[in-house]
């Protein structure tokens, strides 16, 4: 006698069930971040990484049936990263000052986020396809995954990389600032943006408004800079 499929299938077939263990994981991950005293090198979104992970894990569900569900989600990354452009028209005129510097910092510096990964990886032995999912490692989400199936990579490698290069650079960032005593808020800021994306630039708010418009200017610089650099930087050297 054939058996029917069961509950866990049958919830599977519509996104709802990922929805729900996502937005769980987030705000459980929310909560204890805070209960934590907002550590910088735990930030919430690694926490609710790790809840989903091990969710996953113990009810034996697939990532790919996971990710499946989960791509009605992906679908606002583009608006919200879109809904930055507020807190940078609020701090335009302070911008304004600064567009040289921030002219001539951000290719060497977007450059160097991407290179010096992919440099570390080839040394390392890893492969072309590993190669593609790390370079775009510092760009937001929405424009990392275009560049990755561009470059030919594998977007759960890359989202990986870029989870683990925003929670990093969160956390160093705080040290090295508190260390040389750097406390501009547009310079934390920017630097957060280029080098943490989305988990930096969320961590820059917590500073303030002005270094949130710099780490949103300085993600959205980087990821329009990578979009172009990085697909004629690898036709280049030939990946």
């Amino acid at each position: 006698m054939n058996e029917g499929p069961g509950l866990l299938s049958v919830l599977l077939e519509t996104p709802m069930l990922a929805i729900f263990l996502t937005l769980a994981a987030y705000l459980t991950g929310a909560r204890l971040f805070l209960s934590l005293g907002k550590p910088s090198w735990c930030p919430a979104v690694l926490i609710a990484a790790m809840l989903l992970a091990a969710t996953l894990a113990l009810t034996g569900i697939d990532y790919d049936d996971y990710r499946a569900g989960a791509g009605w989600l992906m679908l606002l990354l583009g608006p919200a990263t879109v809904a930055l452009a507020v807190p940078l028209y609020q701090q335009l005129p302070r911008i304004r000052e600064l567009w040289l510097p921030v002219l001539c910092t951000l290719p060497p510096a977007a450059m160097l986020a991407a290179l010096y990964s992919v440099g570390l990886a080839w040394l390392l032995g890893a492969t072309p396809e590993v190669l593609a999912s790390l370079a775009p490692k510092s760009v937001t989400a929405p424009i990392a995954m275009g560049i990755t199936e561009q470059l030919g990579g594998v977007i759960p490698l890359m989202m990986g990389g870029l989870l683990i290069t925003g929670v990093m650079a969160t956390a160093f960032v705080g040290l090295l600032s508190r260390w040389l005593g750097i406390r501009d808020e547009r310079v934390l800021g920017f630097v957060l943006g280029v080098n943490g994306h989305v988990i930096g630039t969320v961590r820059a708010f917590e500073y303030g408004a002005t270094a949130g418009a710099f780490a949103s200017l300085g993600m959205s610089l980087t990821g329009i800079f990578s979009a172009l650099f990085l697909p004629l930087a690898w036709r280049l050297v030939g990946l």
